[in-house]
């Protein structure tokens, strides 16, 4: 069964920093595009960044745009999520998640298969 298991998560200060790992089982991504989401209480969950085929595509939210960075390594099955200068505004429950298209960016994405996502609080 093909799943998506996200880790890294924790509670962290303001300022800090903190990467998240998503790692894929059950099929290679390499020829799919991934994306990070994230959902705060009460709020609707949000899309963060996307990234397709080789890395030739990256897309970032306006409000994680030059703090959060994502990657992947399709030898280790895995995409991270690279998170600096945090703010308490980013805690939320992070989702990792698969879209089929290898090309797509941001929005432009329909995706697949989630996780079940990993809880980061960042305290003032």
């Amino acid at each position: 069964q093909v799943q998506l298991v996200e880790s890294g998560g924790g509670l962290v200060q303001a300022g800090d920093s903190l990467r998240l790992s998503c790692a894929a089982s059950g099929r290679t991504i390499k020829m799919l595009t991934m994306g990070w989401f994230r959902q705060a209480p009460g709020k609707e969950r949000d899309l963060v960044a996307t990234i397709a085929l080789n890395d030739a595509r990256k897309y970032y939210a306006d409000s994680v745009k030059g703090r959060f960075t994502i990657s992947r390594d399709d030898a280790k099955n895995t995409v991270y999520l690279q998170m600096n200068a945090m703010r308490p505004e980013d805690t939320a429950v992070y989702y990792c998640a698969l879209s089929e298209s290898p090309w797509c960016s941001g929005y432009e994405c329909s995706y697949d298969l989630w996780g079940r996502g990993t809880q980061v609080t960042v305290s003032r």
